[in-house]
C-alpha cells in the first residue's frame, strides 16, 4: 500500500513522541520522491552560552532527518538502518527563526547509504552542510 504524503509526515512526526526530535521540536515537513525535510526552531533551548544555534543540535537535526530519508526510502520489512558516521561543515551562525534539513541520497545502496542534508534558515541561507552515512542490515 501506498502511504499518502500527509499519511508520511503525520507517522514521521507520531513516532518523535518522547524522543530527542520531540525535546528539539523538531518537526518533518516535507517528502517527495527523492527528499525528506523537517524543520526546527531556533530558540534558547537550541543554544550554546553565546546565544547562536548549537552545532550539535544542528548535527541532530540533520541526523534525524537523514535517517528517517533512509527508512523511508528502503525496505524495512527486510532490513534494519542505523548511522554509521555523520559530518557537518557549520557555515554561518544564527539566533533566531526556524532552520530546515532537507535530506536527498547521494548513494542509494543495498548496504550503505549516503545522504546529504542541507541545513539552511528562513532566508534559504545555508548554515550547514552535512554528510550521513547509514548501513542496512538484515532483520534475520
Amino acid at each position: 500500500m501506498q502511504l499518502s504524503r500527509e499519511d508520511v509526515l503525520f507517522e514521521a512526526n507520531r513516532v518523535c513522541k518522547n524522543t530527542l526530535m520531540e525535546t528539539l521540536q523538531i518537526e518533518f515537513v516535507d517528502f517527495g520522491d527523492d527528499f525528506v525535510t523537517a524543520k526546527m526552531p531556533v530558540t534558547s533551548r537550541v543554544h550554546q552560552p553565546d546565544g547562536v544555534l548549537h552545532g550539535g543540535a544542528t548535527v541532530a537535526l540533520a541526523e534525524s532527518v537523514g535517517s528517517f530519508a533512509a527508512h523511508i526510502f528502503l525496505n524495512l520489512d527486510e532490513v534494519f538502518v542505523r548511522g554509521i558516521e555523520i559530518t557537518a561543515n557549520h557555515l554561518k551562525s544564527t539566533r533566531e527563526g526556524n532552520v530546515y534539513a532537507k535530506a536527498t541520497f547521494i548513494h542509494r545502496g543495498r548496504t550503505t547509504q549516503l545522504l546529504q542534508i542541507r541545513i539552511t534558515d528562513d532566508n534559504g541561507s545555508l548554515i550547514s552542510l552535512c554528510k550521513l552515512t547509514t548501513i542496512s542490515l538484515p532483520k534475520k
